[in-house]
C-alpha cells in the first residue's frame, strides 16, 4: 500500500472501529422487578425440589412476557436495576445472574407488583436496590 494511501485509510479504520465500539447494539430487554418472601415451595417449574434454587438464592419467577409456556423455567438472566420511582433505589452498577424456577401468577407467596416482567426472591431483590421498595425498572438478559 503507498503511502498516501495508508494516510487516508488508516485514520478511516480507527474512526470505524471507534464508532462500533460506541455504538454497538444492546441484546437487553426493559421491565419491570417487584419481590416475593418465602415460601417459595412448590414452584411451577419444578416442583417440591428444594436443589432447584441456586445456594447464591439468586432466583426468581417469570412473569407473563418472559413465562413462554413454561420454557422459562431454568433460564438464567442477567439483571440490574435501572430505575426506581424513588431516587438512589437502586444499587449502581450491581448485575446479579438469577435462574428462572417459578411462574410469577402462580407462585406460592405473592408478588409486591402483580404485573412484573420479573419476581425475585428477597436476596436477589436485595442485591440490585433497596428491599424497602415494592418494584423497580429493570434491564434484563437471557444467559
Amino acid at each position: 500500500m503507498s503511502s498516501p494511501l495508508r494516510l487516508v485509510f488508516l485514520p478511516c479504520l480507527l474512526l470505524f472501529v471507534v464508532l462500533a465500539a460506541l455504538f454497538r447494539s444492546s441484546q437487553a430487554d426493559v421491565g419491570t422487578a417487584a419481590q416475593y418472601r418465602p415460601p417459595y415451595l412448590p414452584t411451577s417449574c419444578f416442583g417440591s425440589d428444594a436443589s432447584q434454587f441456586p445456594s447464591s438464592n439468586l432466583f426468581g419467577s417469570a412473569g407473563e412476557g418472559i413465562w413462554d409456556n413454561g420454557a422459562a423455567c431454568g433460564r438464567q438472566y442477567l439483571v440490574r436495576c435501572i430505575s426506581a420511582a424513588v431516587p438512589k433505589t437502586c444499587i449502581p452498577g450491581k448485575t446479579i445472574q438469577i435462574k428462572i424456577v417459578d411462574r410469577a401468577l402462580s407462585s406460592v407467596s405473592r408478588p409486591s407488583r402483580n404485573d412484573a416482567t420479573m419476581v425475585l426472591s428477597t436476596t436477589a431483590f436485595a442485591a440490585i436496590a433497596n428491599s424497602s421498595a415494592s418494584f423497580v425498572n429493570v434491564e434484563f438478559q437471557q444467559v
